[in-house]
C-alpha cells in the first residue's frame, strides 16, 4: 500500500478511535471532575489539574496542542488556570525520522523526488503541530528552500481533537455559562481544517505577497508550485533571526521592528480585511535591517469589508461617547442581544484593546494594556458577563481579538515605545468601504480565493 493510500485509510473511523483512545483519557477526567465540582460539591484543585492537561496535551503531536494555543489566549475562552497552562505549550513536537521523510516526500513527489533538489535535509530544521520543515536547494540556481511536509494521518487527528474540543467547551459551558463557546469551535475549527491545504496556504502566500507589495521592509516567500502539493509547501528560504533576539538592541532598532511589525498586520487589515489569525512570535523573523520575514500562511481569515468599518466605527464611538455608534459597530461584528448591560460590559474590554491608539503620543503598549491589568480587566468582564447571563461572540470577533491580544504581546516583549495613535490613524485615512470592497475583490479573484460562507 502507498504511503498516500495508508493515509487516505487513516482518516477513517479506524484513526480517529486510536486519536480518541489518545486523549480520551484525560478529557473524560476533566469532565468528570469538574461536573462533580457543579453538581456534586466536590473540590478540586484547578492548578494541579491544569498542569495535568497541560502535561498531557504536551505530550500529542497534532492540532489539539495548536488549538489548546490559541484558547489560551483568547480571553474567557477558559478559566484563567486553564488558560495559564496551556499558553506554556510549545508548538514544538517529535520530528518525524529520516527513513519516514523518505517515504512522505516519495508519496508527494514520486520515488524520483530527490533528482528535483540539488540538496535535501531530511533532518527537520522546524517541527510543529502539523508538520515539519526541512532545508533544501533548488537545482536551477541553488535557492534555499523550506520544504513544509504535513504528518501523515493528520487529517484523522484533526477531527478527533474536534470532537475533543467541543466536549472540552460544552463542559466548560456548564462550568461557567458567561461565554458561549459555540462560535468559537465554528471558527477555530474551520480555520483549523484550512491549515491542512497547502495549496490554500500557497494562495495567502501569494494574497500577502500581492497586498504588501508597497511594503519594503517586508518580505513574503515565493512559492515553488512544481514542488509543492496539497500536503507539501515548497517555498523560498528566507534567513532572519527570532524576534526576541533583538529584546536587548537599541530602543531605535526595536521601534523600527514593531513599526514593521504593526504594518504587516494591519495593512492587509485596513486595506483589504484580511488578518493573519496566529501573530505568535515563531510566525515572524527579523533580519539585521530590522527588516520582518512572515513566514507562516495558515490561519489567514478574510473578513466581510463592513467589519473593518465596524474596527473604525468603534474607536470613533469610544473616543467621542458616542453609544449608538458603539451599538452600530457591534452589530456589525455580529453581536446580537445587546441590551445596555451587555453594551457597558463590551465597552470595558473595547476600551482595554484600543487604549494605546486614543493617546498621541509616543508610548509602550503596557502602559495600559500589560498582562497584568489585561488579567484584570478580562476577569471584570468576565463577572459582569456571568451577572448577566452571559454573551455569545460572532464567528468574526473570535480571532480578531485574538490575533490583536497576541500582536500586542509582541510589541511588549519588544518593549516598543511608538505613536500607535498616528499609526493607525494613517491606515484609516480616508477610508472608504466601498473602495475597499472593490480592493478586496479583485485581490482575492487574482489568487483563486474567496470570502468565507
Amino acid at each position: 500500500m502507498s504511503e498516500r493510500s495508508r493515509d487516505r485509510v487513516e482518516n477513517t473511523l479506524t484513526g480517529r478511535v486510536r486519536r480518541y483512545a489518545q486523549v480520551g483519557g484525560t478529557m473524560s477526567g476533566l469532565a468528570a471532575r469538574l461536573a462533580g465540582s457543579q453538581f456534586l460539591g466536590m473540590k478540586i484543585d484547578k492548578g494541579q489539574h491544569a498542569e495535568e492537561l497541560k502535561q498531557a496535551l504536551g505530550g500529542l503531536k497534532g492540532p489539539l496542542m495548536k488549538v489548546a494555543q490559541l484558547l489560551a489566549t483568547i480571553p474567557d475562552a477558559l478559566p484563567k488556570e486553564y488558560a495559564a497552562e496551556l499558553a506554556q505549550l510549545q508548538s514544538q513536537a517529535p520530528p518525524m525520522g529520516r527513513p519516514f521523510v523518505r517515504r512522505r516526500m516519495a508519496s508527494e513527489l514520486g520515488p524520483d523526488w530527490k533528482s528535483k533538489f540539488e540538496e535535501f535535509e531530511l533532518d527537520a530544521a522546524h517541527a510543529a503541530s502539523l508538520g515539519q520543515v526541512h532545508r533544501a536547494k533548488s537545482t536551477d540556481e541553488g535557492r534555499a528552500l523550506a520544504c513544509k511536509l504535513q504528518y501523515p494521518g493528520i487529517e484523522s487527528a484533526v477531527e478527533a481533537d474536534l470532537t475533543q474540543l467541543r466536549l472540552i467547551f460544552s463542559i466548560y459551558r456548564r462550568y461557567d455559562p458567561s461565554i458561549n463557546p459555540e462560535r468559537i469551535y465554528e471558527e477555530l475549527a474551520e480555520r483549523l481544517r484550512e491549515e491542512l491545504d497547502y495549496r490554500r496556504e500557497a494562495r495567502h502566500m501569494a494574497l500577502y505577497r500581492r497586498m504588501l507589495t508597497k511594503e519594503k521592509s517586508i518580505h513574503v516567500p515565493d512559492v515553488i508550485d512544481d514542488l509543492s502539493t496539497n500536503r507539501l509547501l515548497t517555498m523560498t528560504w528566507l534567513d532572519g533571526r527570532k524576534l526576541m533576539d533583538f529584546k536587548d538592541a537599541s530602543q531605535e532598532d526595536r521601534d523600527r521592528l514593531a513599526y514593521n511589525m504593526f504594518r504587516a498586520w494591519y495593512v492587509p487589515l485596513y486595506e483589504y480585511a484580511v488578518i493573519h489569525g496566529d501573530p505568535h512570535l515563531g510566525n515572524y523573523a527579523a533580519r539585521e535591517d530590522q527588516n520582518i520575514n512572515l513566514l507562516d500562511f495558515g490561519c489567514i481569515r478574510v473578513f466581510r469589508p463592513t467589519l473593518v468599518k465596524g474596527i473604525i466605527d468603534l474607536y470613533y464611538a469610544l473616543k467621542d461617547g458616542d453609544r449608538d455608534l458603539a451599538v452600530h459597530a457591534y452589530e456589525t461584528w455580529g453581536f446580537t442581544d445587546l441590551r445596555h448591560e451587555v453594551i457597558d460590559t463590551l465597552n470595558i474590554w473595547a476600551a482595554f484593546v484600543y487604549a494605546p491608539l486614543m493617546e498621541d503620543k509616543p508610548r509602550l503598549i503596557e502602559e495600559t494594556n500589560s498582562g497584568a491589568y489585561g488579567r484584570e480587566v478580562a476577569e471584570n468582564v468576565h463577572g459582569k458577563l456571568r451577572e448577566i447571563g452571559g454573551v455569545t461572540p460572532p464567528r468574526e470577533f473570535v480571532l480578531m481579538d485574538r490575533a490583536a491580544i497576541g500582536l500586542g504581546s509582541v510589541f511588549m516583549h519588544l518593549g516598543a515605545k511608538i505613536n500607535w495613535h498616528r499609526l493607525f490613524m494613517e491606515l484609516i485615512d480616508g477610508f472608504d468601504v466601498k473602495k475597499l470592497e472593490r480592493r478586496q475583490t479583485k485581490a482575492l479573484e487574482a489568487e483563486g480565493l474567496s470570502l468565507p460562507d
